[in-house]
């Protein structure tokens, strides 16, 4: 079996999420169905870096899948991308080495969020953006969001219910931009990986320290406590994208 290493991107918006799931569209099943076509009927699966929620959209998903026979990777990348849906954009391919996995090898992620402040807001952005209709501080946002850097737990930014019992991640990068054009404030996080809702629930708690009904210092009091009763609530998923993945 030839290994081989994929760069994805996708509009999230009429899937279900990345992971395949009973009676869903999913990403993962979209690009299985085509590579079912590519590889003369036989059932192929693909693994990816992260799991993409509902709406969430991606611009460098990760992928990697096995096929019997080493095949010209532009050929398979073209073959992919216009047999895929249209909503489903197949960036690269690579041969890769039969040790490669896109999920385990050691990686850092990089995720943005686009919120929408913009009075009124803007339609044609409404599955691209999540719109916030209150006024924020947007001093009070760049303070708070330098907290979260580091190494911390990161449970009381974890969505209830969660399986994972290691909640301690690196963040390596967190920031804020406002696009005074769009009237777009942009978040930006990398780090050595997320728990599951973890950027949405800092970006719906910075928002709300942005608009005054939380201290600037309630990131602080959040990781400390690690309660997620203290913190925002979740943010839409329309408007996070994953951005770029790096392998070390």
């Amino acid at each position: 079996m030839v290994r081989y290493k994929a760069i994805i991107s996708y509009d999230g918006t009429d899937f279900s999420g990345f992971q395949r799931q009973p009676h869903c569209r999913t990403v993962q099943e979209e690009i299985e169905k085509t590579l079912l076509r590519l590889n003369s009927g036989q059932a192929v699966t693909i693994h990816g870096a992260g799991r993409t929620d509902a709406g969430v959209h991606a611009y460098g998903q990760v992928i990697h899948f096995d096929l019997p026979q080493a095949r010209d990777v532009e050929k398979l990348r073209f073959g992919l991308d216009t047999q895929c849906p249209e909503d489903i954009d197949i960036v690269s391919v690579e041969q890769v080495s039969d040790d490669f996995h896109a999920r385990y090898n050691p990686h850092s992620k990089t995720y943005e969020f686009l919120v929408d402040i913009g009075r009124p807001k803007n339609p044609m952005m409404r599955h691209y953006a999540t719109h916030y209709p209150y006024p924020v501080a947007f001093e009070s946002m760049q303070l708070a969001i330098k907290d979260l850097v580091g190494t911390h737990d990161f449970t009381g930014f974890t969505a209830a219910g969660t399986s994972v019992e290691h909640k301690v991640r690196t963040i390596y990068r967190a920031d804020i931009r406002f696009d005074e054009e769009r009237q777009f404030l942009i978040f930006t996080f990398t780090g050595n990986g997320f728990l599951y809702k973890q950027v949405r629930n800092m970006v719906g708690t910075l928002l709300k320290i942005g608009n005054g009904r939380m201290p600037v210092e309630q990131i602080q009091k959040i990781l400390e406590a690690k309660n997620r009763d203290l913190a925002g609530p979740t943010a839409a998923g329309n408007g996070l994208y994953l951005k770029e993945i790096i392998y070390e």
